[in-house]
């Protein structure tokens, strides 16, 4: 892995990378790489156990929690969102289902829509960041949004969705998402450096997240909400990705059965030259699937593959930071 490595490192060199590179093969690592600073102002240097955000890399989790409220019977996947909801969202279709928010097929309309333009560096938040601490209070962002098309149709990546599953997964379990979170994925996994945090209130060990903003070294804090929700902002570090993966497939978070059923695709998405099950990217071909995470100060990338016990995680704390690395790192590992 000595060649991989010095590509890696090549390439973090060549672009200014800042954040971490793991490669796993079967739990042993063979590649683990830090770059750049955690804290510019400070001089932090990052390192391999250094948290950074995973922006929707959050979603692969929240799925987990909603598939094993239906693996307990709270839940199904045919459940119609409106029967959780009540009159909360009254513009989200009453043939919408769970499964449709976790496949972004459901149609409804987004708070936080990709599609819509704009530069990361923007501030798209429609009320200020510090009001959106629990996934109650997301109520205030999720309304108002018209569907854009008939649930079931087609694939339209949904920020909203996996929000709206958030709200549904803490009403039939009883407990808030959080701590649905850390009790059903983290605790089981063991990662313990993996959460939801507060922004003003960050952890030990947390990288800062940077925009790409000329001569500044201007961070993300008022780019995201306080503390995320069911679409994003988790952190982790690489160790505990890789704990995931390997929970996840080795039945401790959920059965066999339900796994597969997660990573079946759904959709072909051929602009992102992939595939979607239900909450994980797929590629064209093949047994590998992916979580990635994109936003402001924040990118990530793991791809797994199953058969082999093959993991490659690439995270930064600069918006676009890591998307050198992980091409590179998709050209020389076969997954």
């Amino acid at each position: 892995m000595d060649a991989i490595a010095d590509e890696v490192d090549e390439v973090a060199r060549r672009t200014g990378f800042s954040g971490v590179v793991s490669v796993e093969r079967g739990g042993t690592v063979e590649v683990v790489a830090a770059h750049g600073l955690a804290d510019r102002a400070a001089g932090l240097p990052n390192t391999p156990g250094t948290r950074f955000g995973i922006a929707s890399g959050t979603k692969g989790m929240t799925a987990v929690v909603v598939l094993g409220l239906v693996e307990d019977g709270l839940l199904a996947l045919d459940t119609p969102a409106r029967q959780v909801l009540g009159a909360d969202l009254p513009l989200i279709g009453a043939d919408v289902t769970v499964e449709q928010l976790l496949a972004h097929t459901s149609g409804i309309g987004d708070y936080y829509d990709e599609d819509a333009g704009g530069d990361i560096t923007d501030y798209v938040l429609p009320v200020p960041v510090h009001e959106l601490l629990d996934t109650e209070d997301y109520l205030k962002v999720l309304g108002g949004h018209p569907a854009k098309f008939a649930p079931g149709t087609r694939f339209c990546y949904c920020n909203s969705g996996y929000v709206v599953l958030a709200l549904i997964a803490e009403r039939a379990g009883g407990a808030p998402f959080h701590d649905l979170v850390g009790r059903r994925v983290c605790g089981p996994a063991g990662m313990t450096a993996t959460g939801f945090h507060r922004s003003d209130e960050p952890p030990a060990g947390l990288a800062t997240g940077y925009l790409p903003v000329p001569g500044a070294d201007r961070t993300n804090v008022l780019h995201l909400p306080v503390r995320g929700s069911g679409d994003g902002g988790m952190s982790s570090t690489v160790a505990d990705v890789s704990a995931f993966w390997r929970a996840l497939f080795a039945g401790r978070l959920l059965p066999a059965a339900r796994v597969a059923e997660m990573v079946r695709p759904r959709s072909d998405v051929p602009g992102e030259q992939r595939r979607y099950g239900l909450g994980f990217w797929l590629p064209e071909t093949g047994p590998a699937v992916i979580l990635e995470g994109y936003d402001a100060g924040v990118s990530f990338r793991s791809v797994h593959n199953p058969a082999t016990a093959l993991t490659w995680t690439v995270v930064s704390n600069t918006s676009d930071g890591a998307w050198p690395v992980a091409r590179r790192l998709g050209e020389l590992l076969t997954v």
